[in-house]
């Protein structure tokens, strides 16, 4: 008992599925992180010319306000002026980002919506419970990784940019556009080491969620017995069921005896209802079959609405074993039939 309780079996797709409709899928921030950044920089790099414009009309702007005394009015219209700059320098660059960081789920686990997720829940905000999953062991070791990234990421990043630091007293020297192209290069550089560093942790971060995530979500046998037992239904009342099936079929077929043109049998094994109506259908049609009790009370309820009965053993076995309910017989019984009903329609003084 013991062994079964323990989740040793890898999570069934249905398992994987009722997750994925509570909103609980293997995300790693780490590769949203690298694929914005990623995107960030490339909008950077080629929106430069972009960007640079935008800080040239900002320039030249407040060049015009030298030995100009400032008003409210002009204090004003200079920060609308400001913002107007920036919001068209920044704003294509946010979008891309936005939109990256959208992709990058996508990419991870694809498109889903869960109300679930966002349904309030008091218990998430039960302390007793909310305190123990902060000291938990795994949110210590999730704490851990976050110093480690960080600091690593910093202590990388920190020499880079000390390095850059020094260069300012001489880059104040260059033109506008000489500085732009400084800050380019150095963006990239620093963004270069930046995409490698994530790079490697989003990957090494990404292969540690989606671990993580179908370890949680094992399962033990029982539970994938129980699973499939729910998914396929009890034995027994699947066999009520087609039992409750074939009585309705069986009754609803007893029910269009009476609307038979003959029964043919063999004489007491077999019974087959057959009906033709030439406007309607193309060949006879078997209304009824069965064999045994089945075959006598078709017989019985034939008689006892005036329906022909014929005896011919081989063809009753051959319609019962051939043909399906409310369905035309075969090109190759034509004949046989027909002189059945050719028979019955002049028993009935029908031509």
């Amino acid at each position: 008992m013991a062994d079964d309780e323990e989740k040793t079996e890898e999570p069934t797709s249905k398992k994987i599925e009722d997750a994925r409709e509570e909103g609980n899928v293997p995300k790693s921030q780490d590769f949203s992180g690298f694929i914005t950044l990623l995107v960030a920089v490339i909008a950077v790099l080629t929106l430069t010319k972009f960007i640079a414009f935008h800080i040239e009309n900002l320039y030249k702007y407040y060049i015009s306000f030298a030995g100009v005394e400032l008003t409210k009015n002009s204090i004003l219209s200079m920060v609308i002026i400001t913002s107007k700059e920036l919001l068209l320098a920044v704003l294509p660059i946010a979008l891309l980002v936005a939109v990256a960081g959208i992709l990058a789920n996508l990419v991870q686990f694809g498109f889903i919506f869960s109300a679930k997720a966002i349904t309030p829940d008091i218990k998430k905000i039960d302390p007793i419970k909310g305190l123990k999953n902060l000291l938990s062991v795994k949110k210590l070791i999730e704490s851990i990784k976050v110093v480690l990234k960080v600091s690593f990421i910093f202590i990388v990043a920190s020499y880079f940019f000390i390095s850059f630091i020094k260069q300012l007293p001489h880059v104040a020297y260059y033109s506008i556009f000489d500085q732009m192209i400084w800050l380019r290069d150095k963006i990239i550089i620093l963004a270069s080491v930046m995409l490698i560093l994530f790079l490697v942790l989003s990957i090494a971060d990404l292969l540690i969620v989606r671990y993580q995530y179908f370890k949680d979500l094992r399962m033990s046998k029982q539970e994938i017995k129980d699973e499939f037992k729910q998914m396929e239904g009890d034995p027994q009342i699947k066999a009520r069921i087609r039992k409750i099936q074939m009585e309705m079929a069986q009754k609803r077929m007893m029910q269009e005896v009476p609307n038979a043109d003959v029964i043919i049998t063999n004489p007491t094994h077999y019974a087959v209802a057959i009906k033709y109506d030439r406007q309607k259908d193309r060949a006879p049609v078997v209304i009824a079959k069965g064999i045994n009790e089945v075959a006598l009370k078709i017989k019985e309820i034939g008689r006892k609405h005036m329906v022909q009965i014929v005896e011919n053993p081989p063809l009753a076995r051959e319609l019962y074993k051939i043909c399906n309910l409310d369905k035309t017989i075969p090109e190759s019984m034509y004949k046989a039939v027909a002189e059945v009903l050719a028979f019955v329609y002049k028993a009935k003084n029908q031509t």
